[in-house]
């Protein structure tokens, strides 16, 4: 069985020469860029990788649009920050070895926060078989639609993400406008007062007491606030862009 890897980026120059290194072991490799304006695509590029620059919010779009350029029975999707280990490789080479009536995989993804692993790890399906793939769906938090069984790899995915406050807030400030956009293109109820403490206690709660952040001592405090903080930020963008709407339309 063959293996095209795909990668979708947006100024990631600080993490793709990692994730595409460990990604040699696929036949081929994809980098579907987003408008990036830093070195991610240069180093792509000198890494040997097929790189298609797509514009565009839709991130079930850039997915699909891997699927449709990729030339092999398989395809596992790999974010910049994710790191393909020695292990996940291995198992991933041996599974594609042999013939099965399975679908796609599941993976287990470990969240690291300023380098430290994040009690609550999820399942997420990154392997599929290229004619199983019905699609991806959701424009910002997309998942995989696959037809047929899943099953399900025991290696670990380690997804490096908040690793300083600097990035994570800048990463805030540009995710906060996607995410206030397609809620406010979907017509979100307007924002009442009340609904900013709603968001914020429950991303708050999440983090900490459900995804058991507090076992992580600070780091736990300072992920959780930040994770309220991010939401309070996206719903603030939210608020004022419907404000907006209704200036204008007084005018």
């Amino acid at each position: 069985m063959t293996l095209s890897s795909i990668v979708i980026t947006r100024n990631e120059e600080k993490n793709i020469s990692n994730c595409l290194k460990a990604l040699k072991f696929a036949d081929e490799i994809i980098v579907v860029d987003n408008n990036s304006y830093d070195g991610t695509v240069n180093i792509a590029k000198k890494l040997g990788a097929k790189v298609f620059k797509v514009p565009g919010l839709d991130f079930s779009y850039l997915r699909n649009y891997g699927k449709e350029k990729a030339k092999s029975e398989w395809m596992l999707y790999i974010d910049a920050d994710e790191r393909v280990t020695e292990s996940l490789a291995s198992e991933i080479k041996k599974v594609l070895s042999k013939k099965t009536d399975v679908s796609g995989f599941a993976i287990s993804r470990q969240n690291y926060y300023f380098d430290t692993p994040w009690p609550k790890i999820e399942k997420i399906v990154r392997l599929v078989k290229k004619d199983s793939l019905i699609g991806w769906q959701g424009q910002l938090h997309e998942s995989a639609l696959v037809a047929g069984k899943i099953g399900t790899l025991t290696s670990i995915l380690p997804h490096y993400t908040h690793r300083d406050l600097t990035s994570m807030i800048e990463k805030t400030n540009e995710w906060s406008e996607i995410e206030s956009l397609l809620r406010f293109q979907n017509n979100h109820p307007k924002v009442s007062w009340w609904r900013f403490f709603r968001v914020m206690v429950s991303s708050f709660w999440k983090s900490y007491i459900t995804e058991e952040g507090w076992k992580t001592g600070v780091i736990g405090i300072v992920e959780s606030i930040y994770q309220a903080f991010s939401i309070f930020i996206t719903y603030a963008k939210l608020w004022e862009r419907q404000n907006a709407k209704v200036k204008n339309r007084n005018l």
